[in-house]
């Protein structure tokens, strides 16, 4: 199946958008299942929709938040996705800490991924060889169409039964090069995925990965999963 596509005026409408949803399939699963689960991605537009669904009274009970990837760095340094995500989000809607599942960026990069990796199999009780399916999973989409943290080329993309992994950021992002990642796999097996990708910057990537050949070795914004709808302001969708 095709991936939806929303155009909205602004980053901050595709952005409040975008989180207005995720409570929704939040709730819709807790409904469905008892409990939810939701692996985020970091950035400045996420920084917006965090805020945003940090201040509408949403019941966070039984909600587990995991992340999509992580820089190795520490979880107070600046460039810490986790950071961001516990100053917009964690901290303002009083989350349970017991539900917050942290990459741990200030490990060796390698026994950061294992930990996180085991991590998730004890929340979804995975057997041997079994991948986690995530009631949602939150994407962006880097200028390289980079997404979580599998950049272009990347030999990693090619591993679909593994959970996390170490990676290193060989993209034109001059950030923190070593990082953890969730896996091609897990991506494609989640339940939702709402991507958010904003500015002129990514206009000619998004148009690549909605508009040619599925190449996710190069595009790696073009991994799919079921219930994948894109939220993009209109500079991000200029050559749609």
């Amino acid at each position: 199946m095709d991936p939806q596509i929303l155009i909205f005026n602004t980053p901050r409408e595709a952005a409040v958008a975008c989180g207005v949803r995720s409570l929704g399939i939040l709730k819709q699963a807790r409904r469905d299942r008892g409990k939810a689960s939701m692996a985020v991605s970091g950035g400045g537009t996420p920084r917006m929709m965090f805020e945003d669904m940090a201040q509408r009274g949403f019941d966070w009970q039984g909600i587990d938040i995991f992340q999509v990837d992580e820089r190795c760095v520490p979880p107070d340094h600046a460039q810490s996705n986790f950071r961001m995500l516990r100053e917009a989000l964690l901290d303002r809607a009083e989350i349970d800490e017991s539900r917050v599942h942290r990459i741990k960026g200030e490990l060796a990069p390698a026994e950061s991924a294992l930990e996180y990796s085991d991590d998730i199999r004890r929340y979804f009780g995975l057997g041997v060889g079994a991948l986690p399916v995530f009631d949602l999973v939150q994407r962006g989409m880097g200028p390289d169409a980079h997404t979580a943290s599998l950049f272009p080329g990347e030999p990693q993309i090619a591993d679909r039964a593994g959970i996390a992994a170490a990676v290193e950021n060989k993209g034109l992002e001059k950030s923190i090069q070593k990082r953890v990642t969730l896996l091609r796999g897990v991506l494609e097996q989640a339940r939702n995925t709402l991507c958010l990708a904003t500015g002129a910057e990514k206009a000619e990537a998004l148009r690549l990965v909605l508009r040619t050949g599925f190449n996710p070795m190069k595009l790696p914004a073009q991994i799919v999963s079921a219930n994948m709808v894109w939220f993009v302001d209109q500079a991000a969708a200029a050559q749609l």
